[in-house]
């Protein structure tokens, strides 16, 4: 299955017109503000110029936010997306750096040419070349005045000419002309006619007089005309011996020393506008250099982007069909094309391998069905032996072990895996040590293990697995023969003590019998020592009755009846067993504490009488121990039962002496007491008496609720289901 690989589009249609308008605003204002075009760089169209930048600079800060946060939203979204991100970021900066190093070294340049044209110095030369020409004019247009005012003198002393001979006065006013180096000179009235004129020949075209200077004249002041645009000044004076005449009078300047003024007061005019208008056209500068490092920026990502989606993308492809296969997913596949080249070769090798790994995926999983099968095949078959399992590897730790192995030795089969045999079982690890070194494939001990303060017997097997000594397995097999070994040693006890009782009952009676008749027949014939004869006397009788009681004892051991169960209501067999050795100790205080309900079960009265009788015997002799020894001030056995479920709940507890801290069980075993007189049978007839009523015995220590050290006896017995019912 080929993946699907979203790109990020290239370049938007809105976003490439408003681009090219950008474009186009940065083209048309850069060669404004060179000035190679009719329109002036005024300030006010430098203002326009940077108004309009300033507009496609913020369009072009919004397709670069756009087209970034797009690119980054393309990031964040699509898996292995950092090559195609990186390369477009690259081509950025790329382009990006160069145009603004150069954007600053032009602005850097601009200034420093900025500065070097505008500065008080040339600002100096050309007001001093201005006040030159403006000083060249003045002294011509003041020589003209000064001639026309001797003129208009002359003038005033022929007006007799003027009024008798015009012509005449027309030649003088030639003459006068022509000496004084004018190009004209006539006589006008105040509206510009012309009265009379000098007959010079020049080729210049003389100008009229300009009206306002007429009337500007009309004062009594002189009046002078400035160049304008031809190189001729003039001047006007009012006559004062020919009414409403004017003398109007031209002479010629020197044209280059004109024009070079008129340059100068032009450059004046374009020095002082770029002066005024510096901040301005540094701003619009910098605006062109921004857009054109916006505009690089914009083609850069985008170049980026295109060069990604064609060169980045099969690697895309392979990154995401690579991490997909680590995911486990083996149905995917890279499309490979013509043009990829390498990356195509590498892409169809990736396929293979793929579908390689698919092929032994799958045979793995079939493998691994196959062994998981066979796993809870042995584990339903250790799950069912009694015995317990446990598997170790080479090293000693346990690899696994059955419920069983838990349950008998008391250990968390999820803490133990892992750990070491010895750690864990000691006893059992020191068999598998010398089981391991001898290299026998199969080693079988007896051991005793203790857990809880109760130590039980375990016959442990170990086999090797296999004959490799680099890596072999072993199986330590566990079976609890506790019960039985304790039954062997009953039944052998019960054997010894069925001889015992016939050897030693048999002289008994003649032996009692004998000391009796001593006593009456001799008891009146002996006088001396009489006291001590008595004493000698009732000693055998009395000796021999306990070994007679002892002998009575062993047969009863060795020929325990068959229980004859009835139904039974076992707080009646209490309150009897109890009745017969509270009246027998009473220094002792006695409770009870029964279930209100009737606790019946299939017992035999007789010897579960016999059996509670026996424990709450020793509870009394446990407790006579303690007050004796000023331990306990005063003694208390407490018997109580209740019923469970379908079970019967017997316990005696008494604040005596207690039981042995370690290998208690051992006193359910015939012959082990812990009294000087015991003979050690009455635990074991209990047992026996407890298990034949298909019950459970256990040794205990009191609740810490209860009074003293003492001890607690629990018996459990099956209930009569159908007389509980009833």
């Amino acid at each position: 299955m080929s993946k699907t690989l979203v790109k990020p589009q290239v370049l938007p249609k809105g976003a490439l017109i408003m681009t090219l308008l950008s474009l186009a605003t940065t083209i048309v204002s850069f060669v404004i503000m060179m000035g190679v075009t009719d329109i002036s760089p005024t300030k006010q169209t430098t203002q326009i110029v940077i108004a309009a930048n300033a507009v496609s600079i913020l369009v072009l800060v919004y397709l670069s936010y756009a087209t970034l946060r797009k690119l980054f939203l393309f990031k964040s979204k699509e898996k292995h997306r950092d090559l195609h991100t990186n390369l477009a970021i690259i081509f950025a900066l790329i382009a990006s750096i160069p145009s603004i190093i150069v954007a600053c070294f032009s602005l850097v340049v601009l200034d420093s040419r900025l500065n070097s044209w505008i500065n008080p110095e040339n600002n100096q030369i050309i007001d001093m070349s201005i006040k030159a020409a403006q000083s060249y004019t003045e002294d011509n247009a003041q020589s003209l005045l000064t001639t026309t005012l001797s003129m208009a003198i002359d003038l005033d002393q022929r007006r007799m000419l003027y009024s008798l001979d015009r012509g005449a006065f027309a030649n003088w006013l030639t003459y006068d002309a022509d000496r004084n180096n004018l190009l004209g000179a006539s006589l006008v009235k105040s509206n510009g006619e012309v009265v009379v004129s000098a007959q010079l020949v020049n080729d210049h075209t003389l100008p009229p007089p300009p009206l306002e200077a007429l009337r500007s004249a009309a004062g009594d002041r002189p009046v002078l005309i400035p160049p304008g645009s031809t190189s001729l000044v003039g001047a006007i004076i009012k006559t004062q011996a020919l009414p409403d005449l004017y003398l109007y009078t031209i002479r010629a300047v020197d044209s280059s020393a004109l024009n070079n003024m008129r340059v100068m007061t032009d450059n004046n005019a374009e020095y002082q506008s770029l002066a005024s208008n510096r901040r301005n056209t540094q701003i619009a500068y910098a605006l062109l250099y921004i857009e054109l490092t916006l505009l690089l920026l914009l083609t850069a990502v985008w170049t980026g982007i295109a060069v990604a989606n064609r060169v980045v993308r099969p690697i895309r492809l392979l990154i995401g069909a690579a991490s997909d296969v680590s995911t486990g997913n083996f149905d995917v596949s890279v499309p490979v094309r013509a043009s990829d080249g390498d990356i195509g070769s590498l892409s169809h090798t990736f396929n293979n391998m793929v579908g390689q790994l698919k092929t032994q995926h799958h045979d793995l999983i079939s493998a691994k069905d196959e062994i998981d099968e066979r796993r809870r095949f042995t584990e339903a078959v250790l799950s069912g032996v009694t015995a317990g399992v446990i598997s170790v590897n080479s090293h000693g730790d346990i690899a696994g072990l059955n419920r069983p192995a838990e349950q008998m030795l008391s250990i968390d089969g999820g803490e133990a895996i892992g750990k070491n045999l010895i750690d864990i079982l000691p006893e059992i690890g020191a068999v598998f040590a010398a089981a391991r070194e001898n290299g026998r494939s199969s080693s079988r001990k007896q051991v005793s293990i203790t857990r809880n303060g109760l130590a039980r017997s375990f016959n442990v097997q170990i086999t090797r697995e296999d004959a490799d000594t680099q890596n072999t397995s072993y199986v330590v097999t566990v079976d609890d023969i506790t019960d039985l070994v304790a039954a062997h040693r009953s039944s052998a006890w019960a054997d010894v003590a069925r001889r015992i009782a016939h050897e030693i009952k048999n002289p008994l009676t003649p032996i009692q019998l004998s000391a009796e008749r001593i006593r009456r027949r001799y008891g009146k014939v002996i006088t001396e020592d009489r006291e001590v004869f008595d004493q000698c006397t009732e000693t055998i009788i009395r000796q021999v009755g306990d070994i007679g009681r002892m002998v009575d004892e062993f047969s009863e051991f060795a020929r325990m009846p068959k229980p004859q169960l009835a139904p039974t209501d076992i707080r009646d067999v209490l309150r009897d067993a109890s009745f017969l050795v509270e009246i027998s100790n009473s220094q002792i205080r006695f409770q009870h504490d029964f279930a209100d309900e009737p606790l019946v079960g299939n017992f035999d009265n007789r010897l579960l009488g016999q059996a509670f009788g026996n424990i709450i015997k020793n509870a009394s002799e446990a407790i006579e121990a303690v007050v004796k020894a000023g331990t306990v001030e005063e003694g208390l056995i407490l018997v109580r039962a209740a019923s469970t479920g379908s079970s019967i709940i017997v316990e005696v507890l008494d604040n005596g002496k207690g039981l042995p801290a370690e290998n208690r069980h051992q006193l359910l075993e015939p012959y082990v007491t812990t009294r000087e007189k015991g003979t050690g049978l009455g635990l074991a007839i209990v047992k026996k008496i407890v298990e034949d009523h298909g019950g459970h015995l256990e040794m205990l220590d009191v609740p810490a609720s209860f009074a003293g050290r003492g001890a607690m006896v629990r018996m459990t017995f099956p209930k009569l289901v159908e007389a509980n019912a009833a």
